[in-house]
């Protein structure tokens, strides 16, 4: 990069997607000291955490990739999740990016002083920093349900991310709590093995049948000898998948909108029992919760093996769960299909900006943010998969690859000595904050269901717009909007 007067020195929290893209493009523009602090002891993000059976990602293989980074030797249409983790790894090595991870260093304080942060992790003080970009992401953080009882389950019981591969499934009585995509992968992956699934439901889903073919090996050489092949199926994906798919849900496709509603209300009429169907059917419209690809659940809930319970749960006993009409279900193993808490990206770290104000006090209503990307009081403090990002069904790494090109046009400002500081103004924070909540509120997110989009305070942390609006507002950001000290 031209013109570099300074050295940056930059934290990079988190090595899953995000970090190693953060790291790779980082070095495309310069020579910052760079460190990524990771909870972990290898990296991997989601795809490191989540083993659970049958996991496997909800994004084209060909769509879900690092837009550097072309994998032609994907399996399948969409990718199993240790083939995921298998990427991230070889593209963190490839690249340079694991000798600058400090493993299991979970930072526990990040403090804005005399112009740089101050970085505490568990391995102590770190030092300080021209700029820290947060790639923590928003499902790592088990949500387990208040249930009562729990605590007094006899058998063995975990959460879906923490799997334990060491506990048998062959014979077992396994009951699920949760609906969710997890629960949705997870039933089918075990039901075989199992003597029986008991699945607990309190909320119906809306399931788009979607095999997931392998690709054969005459495509991957195909891929592998021409490039342009690969290329080419990576820009058809971003058209259709989120040009098209993801502005349906966002209201910007009525047509397409319709034909995928169509094909869930098809999926749904595959189940031969009336009253299984009625019980599986959802009373919302689709898209108000995410989207699930799935064509192996409804063959697999209707095994004589697996049962599907819609009976409130009352409590959790030492012999299973007691559901609200007395009975009680007999189980060997609980899995607990119940998601994240997606609200509280950083978790217990400390955050405190300029004011001396932390974080968690100034988003205890809701957190707010400049475009996703950056938060008043917080200077060079750059998200990638922040509040109100994009969610849904977009592949992540799309979207992070955008921030990252937003964040490192701010990240240029300090490195040229065009800045030293740079923090959303409130103004324009505040504007933006209100569009969303205008948008939100007619918006399919809000039109009669709960899901995990929604915050303990009622607001909807989602993208509004559609992937074409996200594009253009990351191409560039708008300096009037900021705060540049020098």
């Amino acid at each position: 990069m031209s013109g570099v007067m300074r050295r940056l020195r930059i934290a990079v929290i988190g090595a899953g997607a995000g970090g190693i893209a953060t790291v790779i493009r980082l070095r495309e523009r310069g020579d910052p000291e760079i460190i990524v602090f990771e909870k972990a002891s290898e990296p991997g993000g989601t795809w490191r955490d989540n083993t659970y059976p049958g996991i496997t990602c909800d994004v084209p293989s060909h769509l879900y990739r690092f837009s550097f980074a072309p994998n032609p030797d994907w399996s399948s249409k969409y990718s199993p999740g240790p083939e995921i983790q298998a990427y991230m790894r070889r593209v963190a090595a490839d690249f340079g990016v694991e000798p600058v991870i400090r493993y299991n260093s979970e930072v526990q304080s990040a403090a804005w002083r005399d112009g740089a942060w101050e970085i505490t992790t568990t391995q102590g003080p770190q030092g300080r920093f021209d700029a820290v970009i947060t790639a923590v992401g928003i499902l790592h953080h088990p949500a387990l349900p208040d249930i009562e009882g729990l605590e007094d389950f006899a058998g063995t019981a975990f959460h879906t991310a923490r799997w334990d591969h060491s506990v048998p499934l062959e014979g077992k009585r396994i009951g699920v709590i949760g609906t969710g995509s997890t629960a949705i992968q997870v039933v089918p992956a075990i039901v075989d093995r199992a003597q029986k699934v008991s699945l607990f439901q309190r909320t119906a889903q809306w399931i788009l049948p979607e095999p997931n073919l392998p690709i054969p090996e005459e495509k991957r050489a195909a891929y592998r000898a021409d490039p342009s092949l690969l290329a080419g199926q990576y820009d058809h994906l971003a058209q259709a998948f989120n040009g098209a798919f993801c502005a349906a849900v966002a209201g910007e496709a009525p047509e397409v909108y319709e034909r995928m509603a169509q094909a869930c209300r098809d999926n749904l009429a595959t189940v031969a029992d009336p009253e299984l169907r009625a019980r599986l059917t959802p009373d919302y419209r689709m898209g108000c919760k995410r989207l699930i690809v799935s064509s192996l659940f409804y063959p697999a809930i209707q095994r004589p093996d697996a049962e599907l319970v819609t009976e409130g749960i009352a409590r959790i006993e030492a012999g299973g769960v007691r559901t609200q009409d007395g009975r009680l279900h007999e189980l060997d193993l609980l899995v607990l299909a119940t998601g994240f808490d997606a609200h509280h990206p950083f978790g217990d770290m400390r955050i405190a900006g300029r004011s001396g104000r932390e974080l968690s006090e100034t988003w205890a209503k809701g957190n707010v943010t400049y475009r996703g990307v950056t938060v008043p009081d917080l200077p060079n403090w750059f998200m990638l998969g922040g509040p109100n990002s994009p969610l849904g069904n977009f592949s992540f790494l799309m979207t992070a690859e955008r921030q990252l090109g937003y964040v490192l046009q701010l990240v240029d400002l300090l490195a040229t000595g065009a800045a030293r500081e740079i923090t959303p103004r409130p103004e324009p924070t505040a504007a933006w904050t209100q569009a969303l909540k205008d948008r939100l509120a007619g918006s399919i997110w809000a039109s009669g269901c709960r899901s995990w989009y929604f915050d303990p305070h009622g607001n909807v942390a989602t993208y509004p717009w559609s992937y074409e609006t996200f594009e253009a507002e990351m191409k560039a950001p708008v300096l009037e909007d900021y705060a540049l000290s020098a």
